[in-house]
C-alpha cells in the first residue's frame, strides 16, 4: 500500500515512447489539470466528454473551454495533434460509446496504454430519504450507473484491445470512502465499495496479459468537490442535527459551499424561522427540492485542490510494477490506518467470541449416547 507525499511536481517513469491514454471524464477538473500535464509530457490523450446540462453546467463547460484555448495556444508545442476529445457517456445504455472511445485511441494513435477511470458523481441523503421517492430511486439507480456500472463498461471495452497488446494500465480513481462509511453518503459508498471489489477480482483474472490495475484513493473532498453533486430533500426529522448526532454530511456540504467566494449567497441559501423565531440560514443541499449542482469553486483552487491527485497519476501511470493500491495524502492515510484498527479490533473480538462457544462433534455426541 502506497501514499504520496505533498509534492505537486510531475513525475513520470521512464517509457521508450510516449504513452497514449483514455480519461474517462476529460472535461473534469482533475482530468483536465491531468491531461495538461500529460501533454506538457509528450504523451497523447483521449479525452472523455460526460453529457452536461446547458443551464446547471455552465460554468463547469467555460473551464474546459478555457483549457481548449490553451490547447490551441500550444499548437507549436504539438499539443492540438496529440489531444482528441470524445462524447463519453460511460452508463450502462451508453456501451457503444466506450468501445467508440477506445477504437479513436487505436485509431488515432496506434495503441491504448492508460485508462483512467475517473467519472464520479455523489447522491447526498439518508438511505429512508433515499428511499422516499421514485425521484430520489432513480438518482440511487443513476449513482450506481455512474460510480460502478460506468467503469466497469469502460473498462471491459479496453480489455480485448489490451489483452490483443499484451500489455495495458487500468488506473481507477476512487477515495478513501470505498474504506470508510459516511453517514449521508451510503449509497456514494457503496458504489466504491463495489467497484474496488470488482477492480480487485478484476487485477488476477488479467493479470497473465501483462495488464495492471491500479486503485487510487484520494480524500473525500476531492471526488466530490470537483464532481456533480446532487441532494435529495431532508424530509425526515428524526435526521435533523437537532435529533440526530449523526455528523450527516449534507450540513458538511452546507456549511461549506455557503462560504465559498463564489458562491451566490441568495441562491445557495435559504432564510426559515424556527419555533423562537430566530433566523437560520441553510445552505442548498437543505432544499425541500432535488437539488444537482457543482460547488461554485474557482480555477484556482480546482488546481490546488486537485494537484496531489495529479501528481500521484503520473507517478503511478504506465508503471512497469504500480502498486494495486495507492493512498494520496496524509489525511487519507490516517482515516485507513484508523479503519484497519477498528477492523483488527473488531475481529479478535470475534474471535474470542467464537472460541468461547463449545462446539461438539456429532460423533463425540453419538459415542456418549453409545449408539456407536
Amino acid at each position: 500500500m502506497a501514499e504520496t507525499g505533498s509534492s505537486s511536481r510531475p513525475h513520470f517513469p521512464p517509457h521508450s515512447e510516449s504513452q497514449v491514454w483514455l480519461i474517462s471524464s476529460g472535461d473534469s477538473p482533475i482530468g483536465v489539470s491531468l491531461t495538461r500535464q500529460l501533454l506538457a509530457h509528450g504523451d497523447r490523450v483521449v479525452s472523455g466528454l460526460v453529457p452536461s446540462d446547458l443551464l446547471r453546467d455552465e460554468k463547469r463547460r467555460d473551464y474546459f473551454h478555457d483549457f481548449l484555448d490553451e490547447v490551441d495556444r500550444n499548437s507549436e508545442n504539438g499539443w492540438k495533434d496529440r489531444f482528441r476529445p470524445v462524447m463519453l457517456d460511460i452508463r450502462y445504455r451508453k456501451m457503444g460509446e466506450c468501445q467508440a472511445a477506445v477504437a479513436e485511441a487505436v485509431e488515432t494513435f496506434g495503441k491504448l496504454d492508460i485508462l483512467l477511470c475517473c467519472t464520479s458523481q455523489a447522491v447526498v441523503g439518508t438511505v429512508e430519504e433515499l428511499a422516499a421517492s421514485e425521484r430520489t430511486i432513480g438518482l440511487v439507480r443513476n449513482q450506481f450507473e455512474t460510480n460502478y456500472f460506468g467503469p466497469v463498461n469502460v473498462i471491459k471495452s479496453a480489455l480485448p484491445r489490451m489483452r490483443k497488446q499484451r500489455a495495458g494500465h487500468i488506473l481507477v480513481l476512487s477515495g478513501i470512502t470505498a474504506h470508510i462509511g459516511t453517514p449521508g453518503l451510503g449509497v456514494y459508498c457503496a458504489s466504491e465499495w463495489a467497484l474496488e471489489g470488482f477492480c480487485d477480482s478484476l487485477a488476477y483474472e488479467i493479470a497473465p496479459f501483462n495488464i495492471k490495475v491500479s486503485i487510487l484513493q484520494c480524500s473525500m473532498e476531492i471526488r466530490i468537490l470537483t464532481n456533480l453533486i446532487s441532494s435529495v430533500p431532508p424530509i425526515l426529522p428524526a435526521y435533523s442535527s437537532k435529533e440526530n448526532n449523526a455528523p450527516l454530511f449534507r450540513n458538511i456540504l452546507d456549511g461549506l459551499v455557503s462560504r465559498l467566494p463564489q458562491a451566490d449567497v441568495e441562491a445557495v441559501s435559504r432564510t426559515h424561522q424556527d419555533s423562537s423565531s430566530a433566523s437560520e440560514q441553510q445552505g442548498p443541499f437543505s432544499s425541500p427540492e432535488v437539488v444537482s449542482m457543482y460547488p461554485p469553486l474557482s480555477a484556482p483552487h480546482l488546481e490546488a485542490l486537485t494537484s496531489e491527485t495529479v501528481h500521484a497519476i503520473t507517478s503511478i501511470g504506465g508503471h512497469e510494477n504500480p502498486p494495486s493500491r495507492h493512498i494520496i495524502g496524509q489525511e487519507g492515510v490516517a482515516a485507513v490506518k484508523e479503519k484497519l484498527k477498528t477492523v483488527s479490533e473488531e475481529l479478535e473480538d470475534f474471535v474470542q467470541s467464537s472460541y468461547s462457544v463449545n462446539i461438539v462433534d456429532s460423533n463425540d455426541e453419538l459415542h456418549d449416547e453409545g449408539v456407536l
